[in-house]
């Protein structure tokens, strides 16, 4: 198979996260169906937090039993800072956003403040939110990407169609995830923000699908899932929050384990796979 097909099955395993988008597009969701979209979105992530942690982790645990201490100095320098950049960066560069939007819509006079201001902020925020995790889901493809381009690089086409196969399954759930805070804020985003979103979250398979077959770099690929995980973590924290607030515990607690269980489901083939 030539580089020009596999760069092609990449990119098909990366854009199949626009079958789960269009949901975001639902006209006036029920408190309960938000509810439902944004705990199942959270289950989903909670699998790929451990999903990206396991990948990440496999080539500093094979130096361990190897006791190669060097690479795995370096491997756990660059997951540990990938970890701290994605999540304790975002924190900061989120605390950093808000006070930019506090002072922008600061208040002309007394009781300015209503009920129309605050709108758009909710919306906002809902908005960055999907971002994030679109973000953090592209970073987690990009190193799916360099898995399939180090399959077909080191001559293993079948482990690297069976990789494409079971990404492309997984990728369509990881699309819901990334629409599921604008689902449970109400907010109907755009075609165009919804094709926007979905090249920041698939793209890069194919990018990561071009540059794994002619880069083989354990290190870039733990850096990458290190920055992964802590950003796909960050989104689940504000995930949670806003489950918290509906006070729906039955309903968000059976929705996260809808979400786990889809992660897994989606991701055995790529089990199957030895991958």
């Amino acid at each position: 198979m030539s580089s020009t097909n596999i760069a092609l099955l990449g990119a098909i395993a990366g854009f199949t996260i626009y079958l789960g988008l269009p949901i975001g597009r639902l006209r006036t969701p029920t408190p309960r169906l938000k509810a439902g979209l944004n705990a199942v979105a959270i289950g989903i992530l909670i699998f790929l937090v451990w999903d990206v942690l396991t990948h990440a982790w496999e080539p500093i645990d094979e130096g361990l039993s190897k006791h190669h201490w060097g690479p795995v100095a370096s491997g756990g320098l660059v997951l540990v800072a990938g970890l701290a950049i994605g999540l304790v960066g975002l924190v900061y560069y989120d605390g950093w956003i808000a006070r930019r939007r506090q002072a922008a819509a600061r208040p002309a006079g007394p009781g300015a403040a209503t009920a129309t201001e605050l709108a758009p902020r909710q919306r906002s925020q809902a908005g960055s939110l999907a971002l994030m995790i679109a973000t953090g889901i592209g970073l987690h493809n990009f190193a799916e990407g360099l898995a399939i381009g180090n399959s077909a690089a080191q001559g293993e086409l079948s482990l690297a169609v069976l990789l494409i196969i079971g990404f492309g399954l997984h990728n369509a759930t990881e699309g819901f995830g990334i629409v599921a805070p604008l689902a449970a804020e109400g907010e109907r985003p755009s075609w165009t923000t919804l094709l926007l979103l979905g090249l920041i979250g698939g793209g890069p398979t194919f990018i990561g699908t071009v540059v794994g077959q002619h880069l083989v770099n354990d290190t870039l690929s733990i850096a990458f899932l290190g920055l992964a995980a802590g950003s796909i973590l960050y989104v689940v924290i504000e995930l949670l929050a806003v489950a918290r607030k509906t006070g729906l515990k039955n309903l968000t607690t059976s929705c996260i384990f809808v979400g786990l269980i889809l992660g897994f489901a989606t991701d055995a083939v790529v089990t199957a796979a030895g991958a």
